[in-house]
């Protein structure tokens, strides 16, 4: 029962250590806040003295260097589009530091329940592995909502249009009537054209942070239109509903390939889930598989197969519209 105990605190202790150790370096946005109100507003009773601004300075290059540290170069663009489209308020060098924290953690949770260098490999492995997977998944979700609810803001446009309002306008409206995160995209994509940008570009863009088929296909109309001409609402209405008979269909065929990819789910999880429960029942039984030569090639041989079986029950159940 004390070994448990010691167990929890010591986790609870490093998370708790982690968190501010994260907050102190990265998320100062409320600190900033703070000091910009107390900078302009004219109530001065409290001004920072030199003492405290020359740590505050130290903290901030303190700050810069680990950011440059857990800077990921080229990868750093693209990690900070992939947190943009998952809609997630961290930075790259945040969402590193926090995969970092993953897999020291569950890395260590593992070795103090086994005691076996081989499962804190495994569970760094896991612990590094499992931020990208919740990104791709929250990515994901972000993705398929902006999709759901494209049609009711092309909806919108076409009303506004039909109504006399220019496009920026009618972007407005949408920004006005919808929810996120159609309202946050269609919100940058007026910043943008606010700052200069021209509506292609800031249309572009839009397509960069939110990949999907039926914007592009919105997008292109509305370029063509502004180079040929034509009466963008009728188009734009042609398009509502070929969009929605797409995701009717995606959504019939999501129902059909249900019970396959279920199916994959469990089979790739079962040898992985069975295997621990053994272990952690009799690590005599089942410890010849990573000891001796045959059990090894068996374990490699069912790695193998399970994976390949796995990718193609994906494949299969996998049905573009």
């Amino acid at each position: 029962m004390m070994l448990w105990i010691i167990v929890i605190l010591f986790q609870l202790t490093s998370l708790l250590f982690f968190i501010g150790l994260f907050n102190t370096f990265f998320v100062s946005s409320n600190r900033l806040d703070k000091r910009m109100q107390l900078y302009l507003s004219s109530q001065d009773e409290n001004p920072l003295d030199r003492k405290r601004f020359n740590l505050l300075v130290q903290i901030q290059m303190y700050n810069q260097h680990l950011r440059k540290g857990l800077s990921l170069g080229k990868n750093n663009t693209r990690l900070s589009q992939r947190l943009h489209q998952a809609g997630v308020p961290l930075k790259s060098e945040e969402f590193t530091l926090f995969q970092l924290m993953s897999t020291f953690l569950l890395g260590g949770l593992l070795f103090i329940f086994s005691g076996k260098v081989f499962f804190f490999i495994v569970g760094g492995i896991l612990g590094y592995l499992y931020p990208h997977l919740w990104l791709n998944q929250k990515q994901r979700k972000r993705i398929m909502k902006f999709n759901d609810g494209l049609p009711d803001m092309i909806t919108i446009i076409v009303g506004s249009l039909r109504a006399g309002f220019s496009f920026p306008q009618s972007l407005k409206s949408v920004v006005e009537e919808s929810d996120a995160p159609v309202r946050e995209e269609i919100d940058m994509v007026l910043r943008e054209m606010q700052y200069g940008a021209s509506i292609e570009d800031a249309l572009h863009h839009l397509h960069e942070r939110m990949p999907s088929g039926d914007l592009d296909l919105m997008i292109q109309a509305i370029l063509i239109q502004r180079q040929v001409g034509g009466n963008l609402a009728t188009v734009l209405d042609t398009i509502v509903q070929t969009i929605r008979d797409r995701n009717a269909i995606q959504r019939q065929v999501m129902t059909l390939t249900a019970q396959g990819r279920l199916s994959g789910t469990v089979i790739g999880l079962l040898p992985i889930v069975l295997g621990l429960v053994l272990y952690f029942i009799n690590p005599e039984y089942i410890g010849t598989l990573f000891k001796h030569p045959v059990g090894m090639g068996m374990m490699g041989a069912g790695i193998v197969s399970g994976t390949i079986g796995f990718i193609l029950i994906r494949k299969l159940t996998s049905i573009e519209v």
